[in-house]
């Protein structure tokens, strides 16, 4: 098949759906398919065998205003929505992409002819019009960004900046609409798959879910000494969805008892200093390490330096570092949140903690760093479990069954017709 994959944000250190986009191209060249990757900036990086094609966008949240530097930039409509919107507090890339790239589809439908089109979470109404190039298009959903919206909501109590991110998640109304429109969505997990169901009203019969996949050549156990009482957590600090605040006070409450070292992985950019702040003011920073971003081999590294990795997130659509550091045979505390109970399963791969529960949270640490044994036999079933459920070569295989339906269902509608 000829596969396109839009990604409004595609670079692999955005966050999971980068990781995404380039693992599931990947896997599917692999497979046999020819496929082309769309990105808006950061952009994606292409694995071999994938042709990228850089879909122009201000990015003003990185970039600023400076981003309209020629006369030129100011003549194109998309570029003064952008500007405007960003005054406003809207966050404007979503809809910007899905338009640019419905320009590029058009442009090239006619040599490229491609077989399918998956979209990567944007939902913007230019897949809408894509909709008129008789390809079906299909949409992953991570996760319904409504619940990224009451968390950020919910963590002020200034009802003028309570309005300011109701503003900037405005776009949901949109991805409501074009949901609903999709021929059909694939959610990464179960619990992700009944969340958006219920956010964006859409028809059950419409949503397939296909499990992420893991990387499990180059997350796999290394060879390096053990951190003592070491823990690892991939997150951003200033992020309150993933936890680390809850985190930072189970190691408080295990102060005096037990010498736990916590190394905080990942950007921890645009947070106005929130991690750091937190560490000084709960007496950690003699404990915890801001690593920051890394590269996949040192983050195998990190993971398999750790005796535990913790997500201790208040919902996750899939839980990448979890099963990452799964895949390296390390011990996990997860949260009972979102998907992380379907990816640690019932056979003993990882501990389950309630979300938002630091003296739960620091149980579970203290049991596990006490019970060397315990850490040992974990880390083998949970390396056993990623290996056999959550491989890449399986999500591809499964996405293009998803691919195949939406196709066979088009053509039966040309033959009824």
């Amino acid at each position: 098949m000829k596969i396109c994959l839009l990604t409004y944000r595609g670079n692999m250190h955005c966050g999971g759906q980068g990781v995404y986009v380039y693992c599931l191209a990947e896997a599917l060249v692999k497979l046999g398919h020819e496929v082309h990757i769309m990105s808006g900036p950061p952009y994606a990086s292409a694995p071999e065998g994938v042709k990228l094609h850089r879909i122009p966008g201000l990015n003003l949240y990185e970039s600023g205003v400076a981003a309209l530097s020629t006369p030129a930039h100011w003549l194109d409509p998309l570029n003064i929505y952008e500007l405007a919107a960003i005054q406003i507090g809207m966050f404007p890339d979503i809809l910007a992409f899905s338009m640019r790239a419905y320009a590029r589809l058009r442009e090239l439908m006619p040599r490229e002819r491609f077989d399918v089109i998956h979209d990567n979470q944007t939902l913007g109404y230019g897949l809408l019009l894509a909709g008129s190039l008789g390809v079906p298009i299909v949409a992953t959903i991570h996760h319904p960004i409504t619940i990224d919206m009451a968390a950020s909501i919910a963590e002020v109590d200034n009802w003028i900046t309570k309005m300011r991110r109701t503003m900037f998640y405005s776009f949901l109304v949109m991805q409501g609409i074009v949901g609903r429109r999709m021929e059909r969505i694939i959610a990464v997990a179960r619990a992700s798959a009944e969340d958006t169901i219920r956010a964006f009203k859409l028809r059950e019969d419409r949503v397939r879910v296909v499990y992420n996949g893991i990387d499990t050549v180059a997350f796999s156990r290394q060879e390096v000494r053990k951190e003592s009482n070491g823990i690892v957590i991939v997150a951003k600090a200033g992020d309150r969805k993933k936890g680390v605040p809850f985190l930072l006070k189970a190691v408080q409450l295990l102060k005096g008892d037990i010498d736990v070292r916590v190394n905080i992985v990942g950007d921890q950019g645009d947070d106005d200093g929130f991690g750091e702040n937190l560490v000084r003011d709960l007496g950690l920073a003699d404990r915890v390490t801001f690593t920051g971003v890394v590269s996949k081999d040192e983050l195998a590294r990190l993971y398999s330096a750790a005796e535990i990795a913790i997500t201790a997130s208040i919902y996750e659509g899939f839980g990448l570092p979890a099963a990452e550091a799964m895949s390296c045979g390390t011990p996990v505390i997860v949260t009972r949140a979102g998907a992380l109970p379907e990816i640690v399963g019932k056979d003993g791969a990882g501990m389950l903690v309630p979300p938002a529960d630091p003296a739960a949270l620091a149980a579970a640490i203290k049991r596990l760093l006490a019970d060397g044994p315990l850490r040992r036999e974990m880390g083998e079933a949970s390396r056993k479990r990623i290996e056999e459920c959550f491989s890449w070569e399986a999500t591809a295989r499964n996405t293009v069954e998803v691919y195949r339906e939406v196709v066979r269902a088009r053509q039966g509608q040309g033959l009824r017709k």
